[in-house]
């Protein structure tokens, strides 16, 4: 088992990653001497598909602890579904001193995190990531939330968990496009780290597709890392951290336009294509290598397909983004890989060259 610390000024935590660990989990809340009183909330899907693991770990924990399994999409991550926990922990006699323990994808862990940032003022709350896309990304962080309206995550707080457990077996029974989508932000990190990893990630894809398991725990030990020392930086997104929104601001575009269709993931693999072309338009990048750059996107073109989508409509939605200031859209653009420019601001003109060429390349 790798441990990766995330040492923040206040409320550091740990990642522990391995295979098989998901048994230890209960062994490590009593470790950590946190909260006895446990609450889980569990994904449907997961639950069905690890019911007995899931079940003798609960059995066989000495203490209080409760089980709440529900259903969530992303048209679920809302009050309503935040709502339903904070009745069943009410219902069992939960207060301030319970620990809540999210097993899912980015939806519960972001649901979940919101959900511990106010029960109570706020209670303990442990990370057990199950896909891949929360696994490199949402379940460190500390970043919570739910949508509102149209707009993605725009209501929710800065929480930081008092650990992750990331076990690598509850990836292999994902199917493709739920690795597809963990690879979007695997590709984003690919752009953001060194030329070394770009290439790792070039010549590993399929790889990744086949849930190698050596490839996969590599990938996922440089993601973590990278983005626990962009955070330990940058807790609260004030400077630097900001990068980690390379092709977000087009992605949360395109997913509404999509009626969430297309999935997180894919959307920023999508995402990174606009913001290369923007980078290339406000002469950021040579032409040349933004065509380089390009042949990592190009790997998905087969695999991502995106329907019409309404570039004024997706303008309207880039423009309620919370990274927004003076009601000027904000974009994470490139230089080159590393090399990172930070609240760049575009005309509307350059936005719809760089919307029309980022989802020409999917259709």
């Amino acid at each position: 088992m790798k441990k990766i610390s995330i040492e923040l000024s206040q409320n550091g935590y740990d990642v522990f990653l391995g295979n098989g660990i998901f048994n230890q989990l209960t062994k490590k809340i009593k470790s950590l001497k946190l909260n006895k009183n446990l609450f889980f909330v569990i994904d449907s899907n997961v639950y069905k598909l690890y019911t007995t693991q899931i079940n003798s770990t609960i059995d066989a924990y000495n203490g209080k602890a409760i089980f709440f399994v529900i259903e969530v999409n992303e048209k679920l991550k809302s009050f309503q579904t935040m709502q339903k926990i904070y009745k069943n922990m009410l219902d069992n006699d939960y207060s301030r001193d319970t620990l809540l323990i999210a097993i899912g994808g980015g939806i519960i862990g972001d649901i979940c995190g919101f959900v511990a940032a106010t029960f109570s003022r706020g209670i303990q709350y442990v990370q057990v990531p199950t896909t891949l896309l929360s696994v490199v990304d949402s379940s460190v962080g500390g970043k919570t939330g739910i949508n509102f309206g149209n707009t993605k995550n725009i209501i929710g707080a800065f929480n930081q968990p008092n650990f992750v457990l990331i076990d690598v077996d509850f990836i292999k029974t994902l199917n493709r496009e739920e690795i597809l989508s963990g690879l979007g932000e695997i590709v984003k990190y690919a752009f953001l780290t060194t030329t070394d990893f770009y290439k790792y990630i070039v010549k590993n894809i399929e790889n990744v597709f086949d849930k190698n398991p050596k490839v996969l725990k590599q990938i996922i030990n440089e993601s973590v890392r990278f983005k626990g020392d962009v955070v330990i930086c940058d807790e609260k997104e004030a400077g630097n951290r900001k990068m980690l929104n390379l092709g977000h601001t087009f992605a949360h575009a395109f997913e509404v336009g999509t009626k969430y269709k297309l999935k997180h993931g894919q959307a920023v693999i999508v995402g990174i294509a606009s913001a290369l072309f923007l980078s290339f338009k406000l002469g950021l990048i040579e032409e040349s290598r933004m065509l380089e750059l390009l042949a990592l996107v190009l790997l998905f073109k087969d695999e991502i397909k995106v329907g019409r989508i309404n570039l004024d409509r997706a303008i309207s939605v880039m423009q309620r983004d919370k990274k927004n200031r003076d009601g000027k859209i904000k974009f994470v653009l490139l230089k080159d890989i590393g090399n990172i420019m930070l609240d760049v601001e575009a005309s509307r003109e350059d936005v719809m060259y760089a919307l029309e060429n980022g989802l020409g390349v999917f259709r």
